[in-house]
């Protein structure tokens, strides 16, 4: 008989478990005893087990680690151990297996913080001292069966060595409360929920007399003990099992128990339906595996058998093995080597297995090339591709320096950034070409599913590795320079943003682990050179350019076109025309002719059109006269490309002296502007006033900022107009009686930014005065209402489009003096630089003086009639 609850003595020896195990009142446990402590206290009840067969033991689990994670719901009910006998039921799934895994042999001392504060008072009802052999076999010495009795809190450790002894306080099971309706009808759906869980239960092929155990438990158990029991039978984690432990209320106990019996059920039930499904198919797949066996067997007999398909399979685990894989590479390929030599090969799955196991081998896990550490051999292949741009070649010199006193530098991320045209791109391929390493470029233009970058989940026949990784396999090295062209125009929408998934590519930190989603395993991309190219860094993410070292190239003076056409473009476009140098003679002011004339941009592309247009002229010339299919009246063939003879190809020149044509009117100035292509340009800005009632009207397209600017340039006008002879006097109006309109032609450009306040100030100021600005004056800066200048971006570039449009003076920020290093010596010393911390410095510049009261007097009428522009070309002509 086991004792009562009352008979149970208020200190116990404690017994810890672990593993998962919690025992619970009625519930029996079986343990194989091997720690030393636990040891020491079955030596003492050992002895006193024959004397007394109801030694009463307490039984206290280990909490459970905060870092851990519980194990996904089984689908088939678990007991925490055996219960007694007659009692029935199914097994524990989470009991732990045999031998080690059963045993309590932890090395690592248990600590009494360890222990849960409840625990649960036990009868050993069963004790076996193992033989040597079983101990050495299983590392246990002592085999105990428990069975729980009653739950106890423990107040507090008597003792923790050799054993663990507390003192605890009782607490017997409550008594019902029959008049409780709605405890009355949490049993009953307790009970009902049993019997369903029983009918799921004998779905599962268990034996007819567990069930049948069950069933007769549900109507004969106490709901106490029917909870617990309920508890030990499912599949809880450690959590939920020491919640229902702790609980001594019985009714908060069953509610618990029922929320947990039910989430089982519905587990279960999902569970067999999705096992019924799984053989079904299951079942096909076999009646064709021994099919196709019967198949094999009789073309054996037949002398039909083909042994090409394992001579395939030998001979791609030989080319795995030769490819020097890195370890966790190493062990898929041989995880799916073994998979695809069971398969049979006319299984859809065998195809995608094959195609795995061919990129893992092909890609160069440990191929790469040497680099060429000569500077000097470098610094001549970048001379000899590209002409200027020294910028952008020291940086590479500096790179190849460096890694050549420290061999294992990673890496760089370079961005070259400017206009179209400029030789980004080509860049990239002299850099490959100095470097001494394969070249291979990736268009990133209008990219927009991530699957691009990572690649695709090897979940179908047509996935496929990201564009990175087949990059490699195409290069044969793990060391190339790959150039991302077109950065700036990656897309993203519901299939990913690959901007993002560049993130890892491009971080020298991350990318020795680059995981690709079809390969599954990681790659190491710190030996690889990346090169991106832009044309508007503002489309970039901000996370991704700042892992990229951004080298600006803003465009190329005359000076550098006339070079790059006599050293690049003009004998490609001969060689790609048929022509030999003896047919086509072109003079330097002919080509000079072609860049400033015909062509007005950053780069040289257009420029090389051009010239392409010359050469396929000069070649119809030399296909008549070499035919004799020339009109008798033509003149011999020469091959010489005069200016008169280039304006009959190419028409008239398309780019004048717009400059002159338009700042020869008051209230006309020319701005400086930076476009969103990084390229910089010449951006008119035109204002006249007419009757009105000082109303300010702004077209052209403009943003928000530019619009700003233009109202703070009027209100500084307006506030200092009788200062500048603008009005008599100060309380004067000068907007009374008229309406400014300013406009910026192109209007179907947009335009914004903060660099065009004093071309507008200097507008109205040229407007209000009648006073033209200086010709060839062109300027840029943004102001304050009091009149400061504030300094603005891009210099180089919009010099440069200065230059090219033949501006000789630009009025600038004082504080962008310095960045005037930037621009070419050649262009420095062909215009002149003003540099201004005030708008009275910028007028003093662009008239030549600021106007004053007596200028004012002298002038026409406010209001005048502007001529037509009819008249204004009769004048010119």
């Amino acid at each position: 008989m086991p004792p009562k609850t009352s008979e149970i003595p208020k200190t116990l020896a404690i017994i810890p478990t672990r593993n998962n195990r919690v025992l619970l009142p009625g519930i029996v446990l079986r343990l194989q005893i091997g720690r030393k402590d636990t040891t020491h206290l079955m030596d003492q009840l050992w002895l006193q087990h024959a004397k007394n067969p109801n030694i009463v033991v307490g039984c206290v689990p280990l909490k459970p680690p905060t870092a851990a994670t519980n194990d996904e719901a089984s689908s088939k009910p678990a007991a925490n151990g055996d219960r007694r006998e007659g009692a029935g039921g199914p097994r524990a799934s989470n009991r732990p297996a045999r031998n080690s895994a059963n045993v309590d042999d932890g090395r690592k001392p248990i600590d009494q913080s360890e222990l849960f504060g409840w625990g649960v008072a036990a009868r050993i009802i069963n004790f076996k001292k193992n033989s040597a052999s079983e101990t050495k076999l299983t590392r246990a010495s002592y085999t105990v069966t428990l069975e729980g009795i009653s739950r106890f809190k423990i107040d507090k450790f008597l003792k923790s060595s050799p054993y663990f002894e507390a003192a605890v306080a009782i607490h017997p099971e409550q008594e019902l409360d029959k008049d409780d309706t709605e405890l009355q009808a949490v049993i009953l759906n307790l009970r009902t929920s049993g019997h369903e869980l029983a009918n799921v239960l004998s779905q599962l092929q268990l034996p007819p007399t567990v069930l049948s155990q069950l069933r007769q438990m549900l109507d004969s158990t106490s709901p106490g003990q029917l909870a617990d029991l309920f508890a030990s039978m499912i599949d809880l984690s450690m959590e939920e099992k020491l919640q229902i432990l702790e609980t001594t209320d019985i009714k908060t106990r069953i509610t618990r128990t029922l929320e947990l019996l039910t989430r089982q059920i519905q587990v279960l039930k999902i569970s067999q339906k999705l096992q019924s499904t799984v053989e079904s198919k299951l079942g096909k797949k076999q009646r064709e595996f021994f099919l196709r066996q019967q198949l094999d067997a009789i073309k054996k007999e037949l002398g039909e058998e083909d042994d090409v398909e394992e001579d395939e399979v030998a001979d791609l685990g030989t080319r795995i093995a030769e490819a020097k894989l890195p370890e966790e590479a190493s062990k898929a390929a041989g995880r799916e080597l073994r998979r695809l030599k069971r398969m049979h090969p006319s299984m859809a799955e065998y195809q995608v297995v094959r195609t795995y196991l061919e990129w893992l081998s092909e890609l160069p896990w440990d191929k790469q090339t040497e680099d060429v550490m000569d500077i000097a051999r470098a610094r001549k292949q970048l001379d000899d591709d590209h002409f200027g741009l020294e910028k952008v070649k020291t940086r590479i010199l500096e790179y190849l320096a460096v890694r050549k006193l420290k061999q294992d530098l990673r890496g760089p991320i370079l961005c070259f950034l400017g206009p179209p045209g400029v030789g980004k791109t080509s860049l990239g391929k002299s850099l490959a070409n100095a470097l001494g390493r394969k070249f291979h470029r990736i268009s990133l233009g209008g990219v927009r599913d991530e699957a691009e970058i990572r690649g695709h989940r090897r979940t179908y026949i047509g996935a496929m590795p990201g564009r990175i990784v087949q990059g490699l396999r195409r290069c044969g090295v793990n060391n190339p320079v790959i150039l991302l062209d077109e950065i700036d125009k990656l897309g993203h929408d519901s299939r990913g943003d690959p901007s993002s998934a560049l993130l890892e590519v491009l971080d020298p930190e991350q990318n020795s682990t680059f995981t690709d989603h079809y390969l599954n395993v990681s790659f190491d991309l710190s030996n690889v050179l990346f090169v991106a190219t832009a044309n508007d860094g503002d489309t970039i993410p901000g996370p991704l350019l700042d892992r990229m070292e951004v080298i600006r190239i803003p465009g190329y003076t005359f000076d550098e076109k006339l070079h790059i056409a006599e050293r690049h473009l003009l004998p490609k476009q001969i060689k790609g025309h048929g022509l030999d140098a003896k047919h086509l003679q072109i003079d330097e002011s002919v080509l000079l002719k072609i860049a400033t004339g015909y062509t007005r941009e950053a780069g040289v592309r257009n420029l090389e059109r051009e010239i392409g247009a010359v050469c396929r002229a000069v070649a119809v010339e030399y296909a008549d006269s070499k035919e004799g299919t020339a009109a008798a009246d033509a003149a011999p063939f020469d091959g010489q490309v005069t200016a008169e003879k280039l304006e009959k190809i190419l028409g008239p020149e398309r780019y004048d002296d717009e400059v002159a044509e338009r700042t020869s009117i008051p209230g006309v100035v020319t701005g400086l502007a930076w476009t969103a292509s990084g390229a910089g340009g010449l951006l008119f800005i035109e204002a006249t006033q007419m009757a009105g009632h000082g109303v300010l009207q702004l077209t052209g397209k403009l943003g928000d900022v530019i619009k700003e600017s233009a109202q703070i340039s009027l209100t500084w006008v307006r506030s200092n107009s009788a200062r500048l002879g603008l009005s008599k006097v100060s309380s004067a109006n000068v907007l009374e009686g008229i309406d400014v309109h300013i406009h910026l032609p192109a209007g179907a450009i947009p335009k914004d930014g903060p660099s065009a306040g004093v071309t507008i100030v200097t507008a109205l100021v040229s407007l209000f005065s009648h006073r033209s600005v200086r010709d060839h004056t062109a300027m840029t800066g943004e102001i304050t209402l009091r009149g400061q200048v504030l300094p603005v971006g891009g210099i180089k570039e919009k010099v440069l489009a200065a230059h090219r449009g033949g501006i000789k003076r630009i009025i600038m920020p004082f504080r962008n003096a310095n960045d005037l290093t930037e621009v070419p010596a050649n262009v420095r010393n062909d215009i002149d630089f003003v540099f201004a911390k005030t708008v009275d410095d910028v007028l003093k510049a662009a008239f030549e003086e600021i106007p004053s009261e007596q200028d004012t007097a002298a002038a026409p009428p406010a209001i005048t009639a502007e001529p037509t522009a009819g008249a204004y070309l009769r004048a010119r002509l």
